[in-house]
């Protein structure tokens, strides 16, 4: 596809746009509500854009949200073929022993691991946290750390963890934002797992706990993920759904009540889905176009983007972009795969709105001798009369 062809089928697309409170500005979408919580998030899930936020990187005591990353490193070391399943995890008496929510396993006997993060994610088990903590890393303490290096790996700079569970500790906090990232992680890396967020009950040692996530039974759009409550925190919830394809992450701090962290995060989601509209077009890799190489083995390199080219705007707002590629003037092998050979624009009228890199889909190396050669002589005169 040569660069003229792709401008003009572009025209029709857009990449992300990361300014959300501009758009609402210029365009008839309205103020988004005022929650009664203390800080409140909302994703985009396919491209982690922010539609709404408020102290959305105050760190405050996430409560059972914590459990969210408790789950992520289970699913994590499972897929890494660390541990399985299928494993017996001997319940500890500080296991056992942990107050709070549980799930009601039994000192000194084995439960599969499997169960354990159904307790986790349904029943909220403080006592399944800490005993899938200590299966996994030997310690809380030790998966604490596990915990916090992960954080920091998904870019989750506002949080800090001392334990599994989310029970009060001054150094134990998190952010709305912090658990949006996470709560994307956990449904994009493992969709298998994911499905456990969504069932609404969960029976073990003849006691059937109830989901707490009210979302579950009131929109049959969400599908997950998971409630938090201390004295604390207050009430707290991370919630996604999909409608037409798009998904969107609702993240709630510190309401007052049962009911109301359900209504705050839903009137969250009710205007993401009414007021705005997402679409992926390309996918990370895939060929946009080739550029020509200068002393290269080969004549031409094909470029592409190095993220999904994703789009979340204002509904009707999407044919009133245009976007432009233009490829570094030239380009000289070696090239290496990832190397950024050109750029693309992406404009709302005569407004340059948002900008990416395009680079090479594949290695170029150095051509032969003459070739080297022939090039440097062409490149010469290309100067001159360029």
């Amino acid at each position: 596809m040569n660069i003229t062809a792709f401008t003009r089928r572009l025209s029709l697309f857009a990449l992300l746009i990361t300014a959300p409170a501009t758009w609402a500005a210029e365009t008839a979408v309205p103020a988004a509500p005022e929650l009664a919580a203390k800080a409140y998030v909302l994703m985009d899930a396919a491209s982690g854009n922010v539609l709404v936020e408020n102290n959305g990187d105050q760190r405050l005591p996430p409560a059972s949200l914590t459990k969210l990353m408790t789950a992520y490193i289970a699913t994590l070391e499972i897929r890494r073929g660390q541990i399985s399943e299928t494993d017996k995890v001997m319940v500890s008496e500080h296991a056992w022993r942990t107050g709070g929510s549980r799930m009601f396993i039994k000192v000194g006997t084995e439960v599969a691991l499997g169960d354990l993060l159904h307790g986790i994610i349904i029943q909220s088990g403080n006592d399944a946290s800490v005993a899938t903590a200590e299966h996994i890393a030997g310690s809380e303490d030790a998966f604490a750390d596990m915990m916090n290096t992960t954080a920091e790996k998904l870019g989750m700079t506002g949080s800090h963890f001392m334990n599994a569970t989310g029970l009060p500790n001054p150094e134990h906090y998190s952010t709305a934002h912090d658990m949006a990232r996470l709560a994307r992680a956990i449904i994009y890396e493992d969709p298998a797992h994911y499905a456990i967020y969504s069932q609404k009950e969960f029976f073990w040692n003849n006691i059937k706990q109830p989901n707490r996530n009210l979302l579950l039974w009131r929109d049959k759009t969400v599908d997950g993920l998971k409630t938090g409550h201390t004295d604390e925190a207050g009430y707290c919830l991370v919630a996604s759904a999909v409608r037409d394809g798009m998904r969107l992450i609702a993240v709630v701090f510190g309401t007052n009540s049962e009911q109301a962290r359900a209504a705050e995060t839903q009137k969250l989601l009710t205007y993401g889905f009414r007021f705005f509209e997402t679409q992926t077009f390309y996918q990370k890799g895939t060929e946009l176009a080739q550029g020509t190489v200068w002393k290269g083995a080969t004549r031409q390199v094909k470029a592409g983007l190095a993220e999904d080219l994703t789009m979340t705007m204002p509904r009707g707002q999407l044919k009133k972009l245009s976007a432009n590629m233009t490829m570094n003037p030239q380009l000289v092998a070696p090239i290496k795969q990832g190397d950024v050979i050109g750029k693309v624009e992406v404009k709302l009228e005569d407004k340059v709105v948002h900008s990416a890199d395009l680079i090479a889909l594949e290695t170029v190396d150095e051509g032969g001798f003459f070739r080297r050669v022939w090039d440097s002589i062409r490149l010469f005169f290309f100067g001159l009369f360029n």
